[in-house]
């Protein structure tokens, strides 16, 4: 018996350490795009405007980001992972000639394996985050930009391992600045729950987003940012700390950004994450004409 669990931990751990490498092929292979793509971009001044204002957001742009993000030792057992593919489209809305309305959805995309003690893995769609900030069309006299509107959380899991099986709703807002090549700023909101499977535990989590941005003239952008989370009714913190890289880049016409970036895990709950965490982005900038 003890031989038979020391050569699944054996297994388990190559597996682990297999598909971290994988990842990490797949984010430096896509990093390094082919010279015929990257000699596309040769409007680099207008390139890294739009590199930079992608760091925005609540920028007047339309966006597909499709963020894929790599978590292990999760579980009880700490023998978990994770692999959460984000679709989220930034769809922007002009009210009058003053206002903007910016819709942010985060639509999750996940498979898990061993999270949970003897439940195996899980594939499918987790719920849907959706943020709505009323943003005034110009800054500041200072040079912030900022939105306010509500954050609702969607009870839209195709498996109950997959979501918290609630509805909710709460606050949201944002605040940044751009100053030269750096752009500087916090997103905000809270959410608690209000109806659902009443088996489940209720939901009033705050979730802080502070990020920082350098954007060179050549279109390449360094970003450092967390996405801290606080969850009110267990008392417990969720914070990592990311760093990425990106590059704009054309697909004919089409901007494109590229990202590769790491994480560490500061702090998580004794089931959450732990270590390193690998990510990998496309953000898409799609014509407003088509909306």
């Amino acid at each position: 018996m003890n031989i038979s669990r020391k050569r699944k931990s054996w297994v388990d751990s190559n597996l682990k350490r297999r598909g971290t490498i994988t990842l990490c092929l797949l984010v430096a292979s896509f990093l390094s795009l082919s010279p015929s793509i990257l000699a596309q971009d040769k409007d680099q001044g207008g390139d890294a405007e739009l590199a930079q204002e992608l760091s925005n957001p609540v920028a007047d742009l339309v966006t597909i980001p499709i963020q894929m993000n790599y978590d292990s030792d999760i579980g009880p057992l700490d023998n978990g992972s994770k692999l959460l593919t984000n679709i989220q489209p930034v769809i922007p809305f002009s009210l009058n000639e003053d206002w903007n309305l910016i819709t942010r959805t985060i639509i999750p995309v996940i498979y898990q394996n061993d999270i949970v003690p003897g439940a195996g893995s899980q594939f499918g769609l987790g719920d849907i985050n959706m943020s709505l900030f009323f943003s005034p069309k110009e800054p500041t006299a200072g040079g912030v930009i900022w939105g306010v509107g509500p954050v609702l959380l969607l009870r839209t899991a195709t498996d109950d391992l997959l979501g918290a099986e609630k509805w909710g709703a709460g606050p949201s807002g944002i605040m940044l600045t751009m100053r030269g090549a750096w752009t500087l700023g916090v997103l905000a909101n809270h959410v608690w729950s209000f109806a659902g499977d009443s088996a489940r535990q209720d939901i009033s989590n705050t979730f802080v987003q502070p990020f920082a941005a350098y954007t060179w003239p050549s279109a390449w952008t360094v970003s450092f940012q967390s996405e801290t989370t606080y969850n009110w009714k267990t008392e417990k913190w969720s914070v990592p700390v990311n760093v990425a890289v990106s590059k704009l880049v054309r697909w004919g016409k089409l901007p494109v950004s590229l990202q590769g970036g790491v994480g560490y895990w500061l702090d998580s709950p004794d089931t959450g994450p732990e270590g390193l965490r690998f990510r990998f982005q496309a953000n898409f900038v799609l014509p407003k004409s088509l909306f």
